[in-house]
């Protein structure tokens, strides 16, 4: 075995790389640190007080920052929007879902608003949250080449999220913050009003598909699904990301697109 050196300039690059790849965005300390419940610090401090014993008195903890919201709320706000351009300002101002508050910006959609075919997949990840645009890193490279394999691209397909924000590390959003997003997904298919709608990966199929079922036996079959007030023919398929780390998984991918581009022709939508 190697005995312990200084990594050099080249390896702490690769080191750094991985763990940005990890979902790694800050130096961390020995304890554990709550960021949600940290306060920004007043402008100006009032001068201490002498303590005032009172028996059986309990010291207040101190109030959490935004960790989670109503998702009647988020029905309601979502449902106020009558266009994109609104929808993305009501999510720009919406506290709710404390995903945000870890996130670097918002990440909407990308693609043509006008195409009549959309693509959904989970969540961004770490290069979606710096460009604020889905599927932009190595799995969206893969993407694009899947849409011009079946003769789509980025101006003929409308691409979106199941969840508009990063969660930390990648990790699979949790049910509350799925509920939380879902009444914004819903308007934002409304407004779209897509004729066909493929679906990315597991996550997502299973949000649109409102199915426990995996990836792997509901690929490949389609099914008409009400996504909010919306109902359209629905394709679920492989998420790029994991064709990456599975190449002979493509070949079941393949014959997704194959069907997919089938009925992108039956309705001359491209």
């Amino acid at each position: 075995m190697s005995q312990d050196r200084p990594l050099n300039n080249a390896e702490l690059l690769s080191v750094l790389d991985w763990y940005r790849a990890a979902g790694v965005d800050m130096a961390v300390v020995d304890e554990p640190v709550d960021r949600f419940a940290q306060k920004p610090p007043a402008a100006a401090t009032l001068p201490p007080r002498a303590a005032q014993p009172s028996q059986g008195a309990v010291s207040p903890s101190p109030a959490p920052g935004p960790i989670g919201g109503d998702p009647s709320e988020a029905r309601q706000l979502a449902a106020s929007a009558q266009s994109l351009d609104a929808l993305r300002n009501v999510l720009e101002r919406y506290d709710g879902c404390g995903l945000k508050f870890r996130a670097t910006q918002l990440v909407f959609a990308d693609g043509n608003p006008e195409a009549k075919i959309m693509l959904i997949g989970e969540a961004p990840g770490a290069e979606e949250d710096r460009q604020g645009k889905p599927f932009v890193g190595r799995s969206g490279q893969l993407l694009d080449r899947m849409l011009a394999a079946i003769g789509l691209d980025r101006t003929s397909v409308y691409i979106v999220n199941t969840v508009p924000w990063r969660p930390p590390g990648n990790r699979t959003p949790t049910p509350e913050e799925m509920e939380l997003c879902l009444p914004f997904l819903n308007r934002q298919v409304e407004l779209v009003a897509p004729k066909l709608v493929m679906t990315l990966g597991g996550p997502a199929m299973q949000t649109v598909f409102k199915t426990t079922s995996g990836i792997i036996k509901m690929r490949g079959k389609w099914q008409d699904v009400a996504i909010g007030n919306h109902t359209v023919p629905a394709l679920p398929t492989l998420h790029p990301a994991y064709l990456l780390r599975n190449p002979p998984a493509k070949q079941q991918a393949w014959r997704d697109l194959l069907s997919f581009r089938q009925r992108v022709d039956e309705l001359g939508l491209a």
